[in-house]
C-alpha cells in the first residue's frame, strides 16, 4: 500500500557528507511523520530525525547540529543531510513514515528497506 525507496546510501571518510532520500509511493491519503532511524551492528535501532508535516523536527541527541531533516511534502520525499560524519554514525539507516491510506481511517507506519552508511578512512 505504501511502498519507500531510500536512497543516498555509501562509504564516506570522518568529516565528509552524505544526503539520504527516501521517497514514499503508493495509495497514500496523507502522511504525518518521516523520519529516519539507525541501527548499528549489535545495538538497538534508534532515532537519528523525524518531521511533521507542519515541519517539527526532532534529532537524536548524538546527531544534533550536523544532521539536518527536511521534507518536500508535494513528492512525498524526505531528506536526511548529514555532515561531519563521524565512524560511530556507521549503520543501516531506515526511512520510517507515517501514513494514511486512501480509504482507511487511520495512519500506519512504514519502513523502508535500509541503507548503509559507513564512515571510515
Amino acid at each position: 500500500q505504501v511502498q519507500l525507496v531510500e536512497s543516498g546510501g555509501g562509504l564516506v571518510q570522518p568529516g565528509g557528507s552524505l544526503r539520504l532520500s527516501c521517497a514514499a509511493s503508493g495509495s497514500i491519503f496523507s502522511i504525518n511523520v518521516m523520519g529516519w532511524y539507525r541501527q548499528a551492528p549489535g545495538k538497538q535501532r534508534e532515532l537519528v530525525a523525524r518531521i511533521t508535516s507542519g515541519g517539527t523536527t526532532n534529532y537524536g541527541d548524538s546527531v544534533k547540529g550536523r544532521f539536518t531533516i527536511s521534507r518536500d511534502n508535494a513528492k512525498n520525499t524526505v531528506y536526511l543531510q548529514m555532515n561531519s560524519l563521524k565512524p560511530e554514525d556507521t549503520a543501516v539507516y531506515y526511512c520510517n513514515v507515517a501514513a494514511q491510506v486512501t480509504g482507511t481511517s487511520y495512519s500506519a507506519y512504514y519502513w523502508g528497506q535500509g541503507t548503509q552508511v559507513t564512515v571510515s578512512s
